[in-house]
């Protein structure tokens, strides 16, 4: 069922409302009509932008002793999911519509165990007209997806929890949260 005609029906139904505020303004990717549009970033200045995000794999007590002594049915899980993240961070724009493509100049995914959990950080950078928010959280995201890929056999109970932008540096909106003066510990 696509709810997107509905959505877009219901701005525009309240867009009579919306007539003494430029909706734009406040909604970047929707137009004066409540219209999903692609930002025009062109005439915006190239500047290097970084931005981290994380999430949180829960599990099992077992399951977390089985993954961190390298001991998963499947091989290497964090090399596995390392690389799923860097790949999906590469194709954000091809899983989320409205995303510009951006020539990114890095991509980092670290894993922190903690007490039956991990914790999975990206770090993402580019030189471009955009920011990398999305790359970062598509990043971690799909390394979580990529464990519990890699465990639901051992555990049908893994989670995915507060997945969330941490910072972002560059860029006309400036900067958002509070960069670590250390990165985490990285596992394997």
């Amino acid at each position: 069922m696509n709810v997107l005609p509905r959505i877009e029906r219901a701005l525009t139904e309240d867009g009579a409302a919306m007539q003494n505020r430029s909706m734009a303004d406040e909604l970047t990717h929707l137009d004066a009509q409540g219209r999903a549009r692609m930002v025009d970033v062109g005439e915006k200045d190239v500047t290097v932008r970084e931005a981290a995000a994380q999430a949180i794999v829960m599990m099992a007590p077992e399951t977390f002793a089985t993954l961190v002594t390298g001991h998963a049915p499947k091989g290497d899980v964090f090399a596995a999911a390392r690389l799923a993240g860097i790949q999906a961070a590469k194709k954000t724009p091809e899983l989320i519509p409205l995303c510009h493509h951006v020539q990114l100049t890095g991509v980092e995914v670290r894993f922190e165990p903690l007490e039956s959990e991990i914790k999975i950080v990206s770090v993402v950078r580019c030189a471009d007209r955009t920011g990398v928010e999305m790359e970062a959280l598509t990043a971690v995201t799909v390394a979580a997806l990529t464990l519990i890929d890699m465990l639901k056999a051992i555990d049908r109970g893994l989670r995915i929890e507060g997945v969330r932008l941490l910072w972002k540096s560059g860029g006309r909106s400036g900067d958002f949260g509070s960069r670590p003066s250390e990165p985490p510990p990285v596992a394997r």
